[in-house]
C-alpha cells in the first residue's frame, strides 16, 4: 500500500512516503494558499499512487488546523486519511539527523519532511503490532 504522511504547517507541510513497512522523506512543499496546496498533494497522490494518507497532529488549535486539513484532504482525494500523533516528532527528527551527521542546511530545509517520516514510521508501527 502507498501511503503519504505530512506534517501540515500554516505556510510548508513535510512529506513522507512508505509503500511498505519503512517510512521514508519525500519533500517540503511551500505554499501561500490551501488551494495551491491541495493541487500540489493531488499531483503527488497520482504520481506515487497513494492510497491512504496519514495527517501529523500536535495538540491546541494547530491540531484543530491539522484535522481540518485531513478532513478537506479525504472529501477533495476521496481517500482515506488517518491521524496520528505528531508530538515531539520535529525534536526526534532532528535529533536523529544530527546523529547521522546530516548537515545543518540540510536538517533545516527538510526538517518538516524528516517529521513526516517520523509521525508515518510510527504510524506504521502502531498498525503492524
Amino acid at each position: 500500500m502507498q501511503i503519504l504522511g505530512l506534517d501540515y504547517g500554516d505556510k510548508k507541510i513535510g512529506l513522507a512516503y512508505a509503500s511498505a513497512f519503512l517510512a521514508e522523506p519525500l519533500m517540503v512543499v511551500r505554499f501561500e494558499r490551501v488551494d495551491e496546496l491541495f493541487e500540489k498533494i493531488k499531483k503527488i497522490v497520482t504520481d506515487y499512487k497513494i492510497e491512504k494518507i496519514v495527517v501529523g497532529v500536535s495538540e491546541g488549535a494547530s491540531a484543530e488546523k491539522s484535522m481540518e486539513f485531513g478532513y478537506l484532504l479525504k472529501d477533495k482525494l476521496n481517500l482515506e486519511v488517518n491521524f496520528q500523533d505528531e508530538t515531539l516528532s520535529t525534536e526526534e527528527a532532528n535529533m536523529l539527523s544530527r546523529e547521522a551527521n546530516v548537515s545543518r542546511s540540510r536538517r533545516k530545509s527538510l526538517e518538516d519532511a524528516y517529521a513526516a517520516t517520523i509521525i508515518l514510521q510510527n504510524y506504521l508501527d502502531k498498525i503492524l503490532k
